[in-house]
């Protein structure tokens, strides 16, 4: 059985091993970047994962793959592209290549322009059963003639009308959210963790590419940031870490939606999650 609204400390590999087959809805997470950050030593198989993601993914479910590169001596190390290209090896479609545009730089560059993307591959297994798609307001609909142009396959330009009279129009696949400190999550607790996504971009995905009480994923959960967008969405989640702190730390995240109480008040008397850092180490 798979557990469902639970928060499960340990390798993600051995606890899917022994589940179903086709039972979770969506998966949204963003695993380890090459060794880009310290994740308390953590190093993953992503092949094994990966296929266990693929078994246990339901016929129509979708994996959203949030991640980066890093940079090795002048080159970028191409993982992600590889990941993607292995989803698509074990039969899952790349549905969208995705950006998560960030307002801010975590890494500047020096010797090339500053990294301020990731990418986010949206991969299915056969096509989406839930699609929600996101609509933003127009800019043309307040004019009677607003036109563009697409060329065709033989070469000729074709003048088509464009949001003509339409008030709303699907979103681009380049998402921008504010990054940093008290940007990343509405609970400043979350930024204990050294990669958290900002929960509007968990938030949309969610809405995106489920339903109510649908089962959502993340197997790398961090804080906790998918689970709780789950949550306050009404669907059900499962969070997978290998850390302790941070399995309590998305426990007091998804306690904090129910009561309303954020994580700085929940510890209040306790001791703190994290060891605060020795001198000299950041």
């Amino acid at each position: 059985m798979i557990p469902e609204n639970e928060i499960i400390c340990g390798d993600c590999l051995s606890v899917m091993k022994d589940w179903p087959d086709g039972k979770i809805d969506l998966v949204v997470t963003s695993p380890p970047y090459d060794t880009l950050r310290d994740y308390n030593g953590y190093s993953f198989d992503f092949e094994g994962i990966a296929k266990h993601l693929v078994r246990v993914l339901a016929v129509g479910g979708v994996i959203v793959w949030v991640v980066g590169d890093m940079t090795v001596s002048g080159s970028e190390t191409g993982t992600s592209f590889k990941q993607a290209l292995l989803f698509k090896h074990y039969g899952l479609r790349l549905h969208d290549t995705m950006i998560y545009e960030k307002s801010g730089i975590p890494f500047p560059e020096s010797a090339r322009y500053n990294q301020a993307w990731e990418y986010m591959f949206v991969m299915t297994k056969n096509k989406p059963k839930s699609i929600n798609l996101i609509r933003q307001p127009t800019l043309m609909d307040s004019r009677k003639k607003a036109f563009s142009t697409c060329r065709q396959a033989n070469g000729n330009m074709t003048v088509m009308k464009y949001e003509t009279g339409k008030t709303s129009r699907i979103r681009s696949n380049i998402w921008k959210y504010a990054t940093g400190y008290k940007h990343g999550s509405t609970d400043e607790s979350a930024h204990q963790h050294p990669a958290i996504f900002p929960e509007q971009l968990a938030i949309d995905h969610v809405t995106s590419w489920s339903n109510p009480n649908d089962l959502i994923l993340d197997p790398f959960c961090g804080s906790g940031t998918t689970c709780v967008a789950a949550k306050m969405l009404g669907r059900k989640y499962i969070g997978i870490d290998i850390s302790p702190e941070y399995c309590k730390l998305a426990e007091m995240r998804l306690k904090a939606v129910d009561t309303g109480v954020p994580v700085k008040e929940q510890l209040k008397g306790q001791q703190a999650l994290f060891d605060p850092p020795q001198d000299g180490l950041k």
